[in-house]
């Protein structure tokens, strides 16, 4: 993310991806990864403070809480957010997040 690198994260994401950003927003894989390559999102730096994960078999959820400096379509979007991230084992036994979600936290 924080090198917006698209063919990483076109491994990564699900081609079925559910993604709901932070403006409340459901997106695709296409989208999300259109949003690195146009540089509409350019994250700048990320710091975890809190990370929380759950296995359940072949499947993962993560949860982390990050401060967050960046832009996002030419607005400033700094601050305290929490990103979920629901990770599955693929056909080709890779895993994959098949549905993530980003909110600001206030």
């Amino acid at each position: 993310m924080l090198e917006s690198d698209v063919n990483a994260l076109d491994e990564l994401l699900d081609s079925q991806l559910m993604f709901t950003n932070h403006l409340g927003q459901l997106l695709g894989k296409k989208d999300d990864l259109a949003a690195h390559e146009s540089g509409r999102l350019k994250v700048n730096q990320l710091r975890t403070s809190e990370q929380h994960l759950r296995v359940n078999g072949g499947v993962a959820v993560v949860s982390v809480r990050m401060q967050v400096s960046g832009t996002y379509a030419g607005n400033q979007a700094d601050g305290d957010s929490r990103f979920t991230r629901v990770w599955a084992v693929s056909s080709d036994s890779a895993w994959r997040v098949v549905a993530a979600h980003s909110t600001v936290v206030a």
